[in-house]
């Protein structure tokens, strides 16, 4: 890999991944950011339409003159989808979480893997999943659990398929993140009482996730590819 990386991150508009852009812009890296719409320096791409991340993609290929060295799919939506919805709200909604959360990031890997391997280069992906992917989450959200569950399951599979060709990948799993969403779901679900189930007595920072983020897109060593790396505050242990 070049000594500058060349790096794509979704979802950096706000919460995580502003905190992720801006650890990364200072980090020696060229850095591409997305948001859901066009603002600033960052590229817009809905990333429940189709075409959208292959759009997104080939639009960061070009601004990074055509080298991306790393992926960081941060993107992703937690809206309740109740069980008593009608059918068919309820499946719009699994399926719009499914296709933001994890089908686009699942497209994104695959056009790294296949740059990389054309390339001849290696290169790493850093997927930020949940602890939900192992803990689940409320009756409202089983769609957010099992999109980031799948998350870890393909990061592990590009780990384990690709070590050779030099392609590295980690999965990042926050609990609770001081971010406008969870904020909210504090706020709806009793905020101090949801803090006891948290040994270490707050939620994470922005800054703390970007740290872990940054360590495995830059510094991490190749041996530790396929490791989850989790940050809870030990209200979930593995």
């Amino acid at each position: 890999m070049e000594k500058q990386s060349h790096i794509l991150l979704t979802g950096a508009s706000r919460g995580i991944g502003k905190a992720i852009f801006e650890i990364l812009d200072i980090a020696g890296t060229r850095i591409v950011g997305h948001a859901s719409s066009a603002r600033g320096n960052l590229i817009g791409a809905d990333l429940s339409l189709p075409g959208a991340a292959e759009a997104l993609w080939n639009a960061a290929l070009e601004r990074l003159d055509g080298r991306i060295d790393v992926l960081v799919n941060n993107a992703g939506i937690f809206e309740a989808n109740p069980i008593d919805r009608s059918d068919i709200e309820w499946l719009d909604g699994w399926e719009q979480t499914m296709r933001i959360n994890l089908t686009a990031s699942a497209e994104l890997c695959r056009y790294a893997v296949r740059h990389w391997q054309e390339t001849g280069r290696g290169g790493r992906i850093v997927n930020v999943a949940s602890r939900a992917a192992y803990r689940g989450d409320s009756p409202a959200h089983w769609h957010y659990a099992a999109s980031k569950a799948g998350m870890v399951a393909m990061t592990k599979s590009i780990a384990r398929g690709y070590g050779t060709d030099g392609i590295l990948a980690f999965s990042v799993c926050p609990g609770f993140t001081m971010t406008g969403m969870a904020e909210d779901y504090l706020a709806s679900r009793g905020g101090p009482e949801l803090l006891k189930d948290i040994p270490l007595g707050r939620v994470a920072e922005t800054s703390e996730i970007a740290d872990i983020v940054k360590f495995c897109a830059v510094d991490a060593p190749p041996s530790m590819t396929g490791a989850v790396i989790d940050a809870n505050g030990a209200s979930f242990v593995r």
